[in-house]
């Protein structure tokens, strides 16, 4: 049987129907739209954008922005499209195995776990060290480290990590959350989104004022821009490659920022949670991909005015708080904002992490339906009706790493399997478009096939963008994911052996 076998598009519709068995369906357009922007709006905003100015674009890192936001624009498109006609949990994964076959699929789905698992593990690890800053170090190092992790203080005494316990504190809450249920979960999403956008939008306006133009002549970094060392001699930034400067560094800045747009495709995993999915789906995946890219914009116009982008080249000086260092520099008198920035990042890393817990507790729930993984990962709580033993599974997954690694995982790593995701997404459009033109689309994608065709040629140019190290990793993991499915996954497809 060809690896490339396709699940029938009526099976998948057929799955979509609750049955009284299903998720349930409690999420509105509204819900949708935070889910959305609760997973967006974390740490690519408030580390990456200094990291992206640092590293490749300068103050162009605005244009950087822009470029990810139309790759985004021409892929969330693609996604409404199959969101609204499959509305099903799993998201690219399900949408691949439709069009493009169950190794693809499996493929996409295993590339997922990059994107949600290790960046959920990841977000969590940020979120210990912002707490440890708010609470002026109150907890002690040898618990909210790995044992990998060690230093010697200023008095000579030695350190060594246990574990990362405030880590695994907040897996564990937004764990039992999301068990209790799904309309629970996006109720307290929608307050902290609430909150950090209200943070985001008090430091553009209070920073605005405080806009130096000469941060931001010339406005991309120039051609034969030196090299920037630490104290000890070694290279932090190296800026002669073709993605470090000038207009390549834009398109090497979009690689980096790419990161902080991840979370408007988790919309698409809620898909069979909510109420009215072919009108709401669009509205949530399209909506919030709108309103955070203008934010975006304006906040990395702001932060690369009031502080120049030189500044946040070293991560020991500016770039890990960025946005905090640049209040506490260069606007006085607000000294105050910059606690409630570290707030907005908190409340900003919690809604990540439960949204990308959210996401890939339902791949997991599909994918176990489908036989690729065990079937444990696919069963229902009796009274909540969400997929607890997922959830448990994936908070132990999660929580080894976030509690016993450090958290040297890149957001890079994570970009590049939303970008996969992408391009098989907007290829997939295209190929259901071709093979089955008369199917009953309540939303399409416009201007038909150029969306997708920019979808996967923008994505694709991300992802040559990202460094050589990211790539290595990545065609690992994905090598991995193989092996995995040809021992395993492949025996047990339930379309492969049906009952």
């Amino acid at each position: 049987m060809s690896l490339f076998i396709k699940k029938p598009l009526e099976q998948m519709l057929a799955q979509a129907e609750d049955g009284g068995k299903g998720l349930k369906r409690t999420l509105g357009a509204a819900n949708l739209v935070a889910l959305g922007i609760g997973a967006i709006i974390g740490a690519g905003l408030f580390v990456r954008t200094a990291a992206a100015a640092g590293q490749a674009a300068g103050p162009g890192v605005t244009l950087s922005f822009i470029v990810a936001a139309v790759g985004c624009a021409f892929a969330g498109l693609c996604y409404a499209e199959f969101a609204s006609m499959i509305p099903i949990a799993g998201s690219a994964y399900a949408y691949s195995y439709t069009t493009m076959g169950e190794l693809v699929a499996w493929i996409i789905g295993w590339a997922l776990i990059m994107e949600y698992a290790l960046g959920a593990a990841t977000v969590s690890i940020a979120w210990s060290e912002y707490l440890n800053k708010l609470l002026g170090g109150a907890v002690p190092y040898e618990w909210s480290h790995s044992p990998f992790e060690s230093f010697t203080d200023s008095a000579g005494v030695y350190h060594s990590g246990i574990m990362n316990a405030p880590a695994l504190a907040i897996l564990l809450l937004l764990t039992l959350l999301l068990i209790k249920g799904t309309q629970e979960s996006a109720l307290v999403n929608m307050v902290i989104v609430f909150i950090k956008v209200a943070i985001v939008l008090l430091f553009i306006a209070l920073g605005w004022q405080f806009i130096n133009p000469a941060n931001q002549t010339p406005y991309l970094i120039p051609e034969g821009t030196p090299p920037v060392l630490d104290q000890a001699g070694a290279v932090i930034a190296d800026y002669s490659e073709w993605n470090k400067h000038g207009w390549g560094g834009i398109l090497g800045g979009a690689g980096i920022v790419f990161f902080a747009f991840i979370g408007f495709d988790a919309v698409s995993t809620a898909a069979q949670e909510a109420k009215n999915p072919k009108r709401d789906m669009p509205i949530g995946i399209l909506g919030s991909l709108v309103v955070c890219t203008i934010l975006y914009i304006l906040f990395g116009h702001v932060l690369t005015g009031v502080a120049p982008w030189t500044d946040f080249v070293d991560p020991e000086k500016g770039r890990e708080a960025s946005v905090a260092y640049a209040i506490s520099t260069y606007m006085p008198g607000y000294e105050w904002l910059a606690k409630a920035v570290t707030i907005a990042i908190l409340a900003g890393f919690s809604s990540v992490i439960l949204v990308m817990l959210m996401g890939q507790s339902r791949i997991f729930y599909t994918m176990s339906n489908d036989g690729l993984i065990p079937k444990a990962f696919g069963e229902l709580h009796p009274k909540y009706k969400t997929p607890f033993k997922a959830n448990w599974i994936l908070f132990v997954f999660v929580g080894l790493f976030a509690a016993f690694v450090p958290g040297h995982v890149a957001g890079d790593l994570t970009s590049f399997g939303t970008l996969f995701a992408f391009i098989l997404v907007s290829a997939g459009v295209w190929i259901l478009r071709v093979k089955s033109p008369n199917i009953h689309r309540p939303f399409k994608t416009p201007i038909y096939p150029v969306v997708c065709t920019l979808g996967v040629l923008i994505c694709s140019a991300m992802i040559i963008g990202l460094d050589a190290q990211t790539l290595k990793v990545a065609f690992t993991w994905m090598l991995i994911g193989i092996i995995v499915y040809f021992l395993y996954s492949r025996h047990h497809s339930k379309l492969r052996n049906p009952k």
